[in-house]
């Protein structure tokens, strides 16, 4: 099975399991604020280390860190060359400590928070924007079968990839992104049916 990577709860007792949910979200927006204001490689370097050090308090196994930020490689070579490219190695370093950092800081949040907490701290932040017309269990329910559907799309690409590799067109697009997209659309289409089945949206 693929990991997701958005990372998987894991029971425990330290300070940051025991924190609510709403709280722990809002400290980790402002530390995404605080990485955008405060720039330079060096700052980035400091935000890498300091999820680190989250990772270590949450006393969370290294191998599923590393599992987590698996998915994230493609893009941190991609933006670290263009950066280069483009800016220079300070920028790079900048740009791609940042984007790991936050990372890193969110797969401390998804393993030490519940997805019912966080289900539930986003219905009661909505609350307030019922007046606007938003149904804060909606929202939750959209969110829920979003962190629901990342591990099935990219075990549906790893099947993909593996199968069109079986048959020596690992390097056709159309026999990669066909395939997938068709079985992701039947997913989707599949997870509508389940929930109209249950009169999820007949409204």
């Amino acid at each position: 099975m693929i990991a997701s990577p958005l990372g998987a709860y894991r029971p425990g007792t330290t300070w940051l399991h025991r924190l609510p949910a709403g709280p722990k979200l809002g400290l980790l927006a402002l530390y995404g604020v605080l990485t955008v204001v405060v720039r330079g490689p060096w700052s980035s370097v400091a935000f890498v280390a300091f999820s680190l050090v989250l990772v270590a308090w949450a006393r969370l196994p290294v191998r599923a860190l590393l599992r987590g930020l698996r998915p994230l490689l493609p893009v941190v070579v991609l933006v670290t060359a263009f950066q280069v490219w483009q800016r220079g190695w300070p920028t790079a370093i900048h740009v791609v400590g940042d984007l790991v950092a936050l990372v890193t800081a969110a797969l401390v949040f998804t393993g030490t928070t519940r997805i019912d907490a966080m289900l539930d701290a986003l219905t009661r932040g909505l609350g307030p924007a019922r007046r606007l017309g938003v149904n804060p269990e909606k929202v939750a329910l959209a969110f829920s079968l979003m962190i629901r559907a990342i591990p099935g799309v990219l075990e549906i690409a790893h099947e993909t990839r593996a199968a069109a590799k079986a048959r020596g067109l690992e390097r056709s697009p159309r026999a990669l992104l066909v395939p997938m997209a068709i079985r992701t659309v039947a997913q989707a289409y599949d997870t509508g049916a389940a929930l109209h089945a249950r009169g999820i949206g007949d409204d």
